[in-house]
């Protein structure tokens, strides 16, 4: 019987050296498109872990070989395989073979198949003398077959997997050592691991000719069904190039109206990273443009190497005065500051708190055992409503990742909080109707005088991002969604009763849209970031999983766009125009950016006065090109989605569309 060669890999092609990663093992991949640069051929990892000191994988030579060997010697999250990926997941039977050698006898290498993403799939594994095939299904690990196995240092083994529907057929130097049946993955990409120094090459994917006939109609089904799909969605139209000269920046960028005048401006933030990587960024220099590109005005010297934080900056554009204009309140030199939006000129200004609290009282992760300034250094800043204005004009200032300070819109004290972890960044909302809003912060319910009214039981890791909404359809009271790293994610009722929690590696970003407009309610999406990075999880309002998948990239935004106009959410990933732009609640690439030569490191949306539609905005620190749509959009002006208001940015909010349309 004729056999097909699906894919092929003797590495001849990479130099040798270290297969590309982020040297710097950055939290930059949490919200920008940021691949490691170099040579990849057909492979990604999916591995993201800040306790890595070097590269997950090496070339190296071997004779005349070229070899892939694993260098991570620990998993310090014990879920994160380190894995090599390549493939299609709609590879359903097939024939995977490659061979293999140990270099640490004790440690665990091996082939994945059937992969679904870095937490769901078949692996074959070689570990401390023993021959086992392993069920990884997020948290359980489940021994589907095992057998005593001694292995030799530095010797190749032949390894074949035979994968035929739910049947499955292992091979050793071509001897069959297990066969089995499981239903769990009926298709699936094919990876190479190593939780410790282990070595690849001569990987081979083959099927037979009948096999492939139907991959390939498969294949052109889907092809078909998605130029149908993208035929129904309005593609972009590049609207505007600004050139952002020496003021540019990473996504630390808000849009408003400046000057009174109803049209939108652009606030960009440039950093300094003070005593010790991330943890004390400051504001270096404050950039208001139009949208042609022209400096409105400009606070400090603006310096391109100072674009780039793994963190938030405390600015925000707000009408805290209730003017009808708009304030740019930030914190600059231990100072907070509200600014005149028009002309950047300073109104009012406070010293930031002093940093009084003992150590032993902030969070475990300050550097040098002690904090680092008298003054505290301010992580964000939220408008909210405590004081029972018509709108939020208090200010919340606060630091990583302890304390919380707020102040009315004169700059006096109004109270302070500090219990536990903070996380990144509060949702705050009138719950009880008295016109003043309550808050959630880490795992914490709060009143608008800074009591806490009941908290999570859950001890470790912190909130990353927050919704709070009409989630589930069926009931009348709103919940809370949240994602709180390897805690995972959560939806709780406002009681504090935790009615869904999975684990799904370190949940790192949360949106919630009508995604799937021919269900009843919304969809929730998440994704992950640290230890198995990418995975993209939509569930339905009552947190019941609908679908999964890993498009093998980082920096997926998931924010709701409204692209049509007609009561459909779209969910923006990233810039790039293979991997990246609007797909629909099945994971489809609906809408692709063009291949324009666009920036890609950032991705955002934006509203504009009068416009329900949204832009797509994508920038780098030296360009920012805006897209509406191309066509004419044929939908009513009546639907306004509630989004996040723009006077609360962050790279830390969990995104929301709402309507009526539900409720």
């Amino acid at each position: 019987m004729s056999k097909i060669t699906l894919q092929k890999e003797d590495f001849h092609d990479f130099k040798i050296g270290e297969f590309p990663y982020d040297p710097h093992h950055s939290a930059m991949g949490e919200y920008h498109y940021y691949p490691p640069i170099g040579y990849r051929g057909n492979w990604y990892s999916p591995l993201a872990d800040y306790n890595l000191k070097g590269p997950m994988w090496l070339i190296v030579k071997d004779g005349n070989k070229k070899v892939m060997e694993s260098q991570v010697f620990e998993r310090t999250r014990y879920w994160a395989w380190n894995l090599l990926v390549t493939g299609d997941c709609m590879w359903r039977n097939y024939c995977l073979e490659a061979k293999m050698k140990m270099l640490n006898t004790t440690k665990q290498g091996g082939l994945a198949f059937r992969y679904q993403n870095s937490r769901c799939f078949y692996a074959l594994s070689l570990e401390n003398h023993v021959l086992k095939v392993i069920r990884k299904d997020h948290e359980v690990e489940e021994e589907l077959a095992s057998q005593t196995f001694t292995t030799k240092f530095n010797q190749w083994y032949d390894l074949k997997i035979l994968c035929v529907d739910s049947s499955f057929k292992v091979y050793v130097d071509d001897r069959l050592v297990f066969q089995f049946e499981d239903h769990d993955f009926p298709e699936g990409k094919i990876a190479i691991y190593g939780n410790g120094p282990v070595g690849f090459t001569d990987v081979l994917v083959t099927c037979t000719d009948s096999e492939y006939q139907e991959l390939k109609q498969r294949r052109d089904l889907y092809r078909g069904d998605l130029e149908l799909e993208r035929r129904k969605y309005p593609q972009p139209k590049l609207w505007k190039v600004i050139d952002l000269k020496d003021f540019g920046t990473g996504r630390n960028i808000r849009f408003g109206d400046l000057t009174g005048t109803g049209s939108e401006n652009i606030l960009l933030a440039q950093c300094q990273k003070r005593l010790f990587k991330d943890r004390y960024g400051s504001i270096s220099c404050l950039t208001a443009i139009d949208l042609e590109g022209n400096v409105l005005w400009q606070i400090g010297d603006p310096n391109p190497k100072n674009s780039f934080i793994t963190a938030d900056l405390p600015v925000q554009i707000a009408d805290i005065d209730l003017d009808g204009k708009n304030e740019v309140v930030v914190v600059m030199d231990f100072k907070l500051l509200v600014l005149e939006g028009a002309t950047g000129k300073v109104k009012m200004a406070i010293d930031t708190p002093p940093s009084t609290e003992p150590l032993e009282s902030l969070y475990s992760g300050v550097p040098f055992d002690r904090y680092g300034f008298d003054r505290v250094n301010i992580d964000c800043i939220r408008i909210c409503n405590f004081t029972g204005k018509e709108k939020p004009t208090d200010i919340l200032i606060k630091d990583r990742y302890s304390r919380i300070w707020v102040y009315n819109n004169q700059l006096e004290f109004l109270w302070k909080y500090h219990d536990g972890i903070t996380g990144h960044f509060p949702f705050t909302k009138d719950i009880n109707g008295d016109g003043k809003e309550e808050m959630f912060v880490g795992y914490n319910f709060v009143d608008a005088e800074g009591n806490k009214l009941w908290t999570l039981p859950v001890s470790t890791d912190h909130t990353d991002e927050i919704i709070m909404g009409p989630l589930d359809h069926q009931r009348e009271d709103e919940l809370i969604g949240l994602v709180s790293g390897d805690e995972g994610f959560m939806i709780c009722d406002l009681k504090g009763n935790i009615l869904v929690k999975e684990l799904i590696g370190h949940a790192q970003r949360i949106s919630v849209g009508n995604y799937r407009p021919q269900l009843e309610g919304y969809e929730i999406a998440v994704t992950t970031y640290w230890g198995s990075q990418g995975i993209i999880y939509i569930y339905n309002g009552k947190g019941e999983q609908l679908y999964s998948f890993e498009p093998g990239t980082d920096g997926n935004m998931i924010t709701p766009v409204n692209w049509t106009g007609t009561g459909q959410d779209l969910i923006l990933l990233n810039g790039n125009h293979e991997l990246g732009g609007l797909i629909d609640g099945y994971g489809r690439q609906v809408v692709q950016f063009p291949d324009d030569g666009h920036p890609e490191l950032c991705a955002d949306v934006m509203q504009f006065h009068g416009d329900p539609m949204d832009k797509l905005v994508l920038w780098d620190c030296k360009k920012m090109f805006i897209y509406t749509q191309n066509g004419e959009i044929e939908s009513s002006n009546d639907y306004q989605p509630q989004k996040y208001p723009h006077y609360n940015g962050s790279n830390y909010r969990g995104e929301y569309s709402f309507t009526k349309k539900w409720r």
